[in-house]
């Protein structure tokens, strides 16, 4: 058969027609499938607005809840063999409830602990962190039992009676803050069998009983039922004045006994007693990872211990108990507790002439930080040092000191 020279050319015309049909019925199909989406996302647009415009006329404050993927996080086993490349590598699974309830968190995020139990160690006047993160519980709807010193209870129970602390226990609304219960706490005791016996006789404890940790545990309990917040605000060196090398023993082991252990002792103590989704704050201080000429004593390696817990902590209390552990690395304050020191002035100067925020420190600024990490809006956050000082802890230059400000020297032609 002749073949004739145009037939190429015809059959390329044809296939290139069959290729804009194809790409014609392609083009038509997707267009078909937008109008779809779209036509879904309009629907599920108006169901989103009717359920947020739902949740805007209630009148208590609304959370985004937890995906389901959380429940599985808090079963699994403390042993790491335990794990799995399955478990590992699992997605979480989120449904359109989820994404629902994401929709309807209100404008200002408001804190609401209402019905939260709340227990504070470490209150001893109303000046410090302890006093200040009460207040904010308290504001934010939560009850708060406190946990002293057994020496300062006498006192502090005085002074409330007196009226002494009136004007710091103003509320927003202009009633006084009320605490549920106060409990005598020496948190360096785990149980009565731990306390000397020249403690036990000691006239400053007399007229007072269960106050070891275990004991406290057990009579909050008693009282209260399950908590919801712990609050660690608990920190003594007797030597904090002496210069790491001329620290004892004694005087070292009794910072990390008072100041880091009696966090560990508390968690173990108040986890089995603490709701799930539960939170444990402590109180710490940036020397310890920095060098602070005069916070002497083992103080130092003390603060570093309790970072170094918490993280722990969160991971074991996590698993065990279903709730948070975190610390607040709180700037200078010229509270009595920090005034022992006897060079508390001068560092409060310090963090104003250098802080990036060039302000002193409010402790209701820690407060609100802490009624923030104790609250559902922190639920993700655990084993965290969160500073609250300003921004000083950013800085690795005093702005401030004189080899800054001299003078150049003139340069000579």
């Amino acid at each position: 058969m002749l073949s004739s020279p145009l037939l190429p050319h015809r059959a390329a015309r044809t296939n290139r027609a069959w290729r804009l049909a194809g790409l014609l019925t392609v083009a038509t199909l997707a267009l078909v499938g937008m109008i779809a989406v779209a036509a879904r996302g309009t629907s599920m647009m108006k169901a989103n607005l009717g359920s947020t415009l739902a949740a805007t006329t209630r009148s208590a404050p609304v959370f985004v809840s937890q995906p389901s993927r959380t429940a599985s996080f808090y079963s699994r086993s403390s042993n790491p063999s335990s794990y799995s490349s399955s478990s590992l590598s699992a997605k979480p699974s989120f449904n359109a409830g989820t994404r629902r309830s994401m929709s309807s968190c209100r404008a200002g995020l408001p804190i609401d602990l209402t019905g939260k139990k709340a227990f504070v160690a470490g209150v001893a006047d109303d000046q410090g962190f302890a006093w200040a993160i009460s207040k904010c519980l308290i504001e934010a709807g939560a009850e708060v039992s406190l946990g002293i010193w057994v020496p300062a209870l006498g006192i502090f129970k005085k002074s409330m009676e007196m009226g002494k602390f009136d004007e710091s226990r103003k509320l927003s609304d202009g009633s006084l803050m009320e605490f549920k219960n106060l409990y005598a706490l020496d948190a360096v005791y785990d149980t009565l069998e731990d306390v000397p016996e020249e403690v036990k006789a000691n006239k400053r404890y007399a007229g007072n009983s269960d106050w070891t940790v275990s004991e406290v545990a057990k009579l909050v309990e008693k009282d209260l039922g399950k908590v919801d917040i712990v609050v660690h605000s608990l920190a003594n060196g007797p030597e904090v004045k002496n210069p790491l090398l001329e620290t004892s023993r004694k005087g070292y082991l009794a910072a990390q006994s008072a100041s880091a252990y009696s966090l560990v002792s508390m968690v173990q103590k108040f986890g089995p007693i603490m709701n799930e989704g539960g939170s444990v704050i402590s109180l710490t201080y940036d020397a310890s990872n920095k060098v602070i000429p005069g916070y002497g004593g083992g103080m130092s390696s003390a603060k570093a211990a309790l970072e170094s817990d918490t993280r722990t902590l969160a991971y074991e209390a996590g698993q065990k108990h279903k709730i948070r552990v975190n610390t607040i690395s709180a700037g200078p304050l010229g509270s009595r507790a920090a005034r022992a020191i006897g060079f508390i002035e001068k560092v409060i100067n310090y963090s104003y002439e250098n802080a990036p925020i060039q302000k002193e420190l409010d402790a209701m600024e820690v407060g609100t930080a802490a009624a923030f990490l104790l609250s559902p809006l922190a639920s993700a956050i655990t084993g965290q040092v969160i500073y609250v000082d300003n921004g000083l802890s950013t800085m690795g230059l005093a702005m401030d000191s004189p080899s800054l400000r001299a003078e150049e020297p003139v340069k000579v032609a």
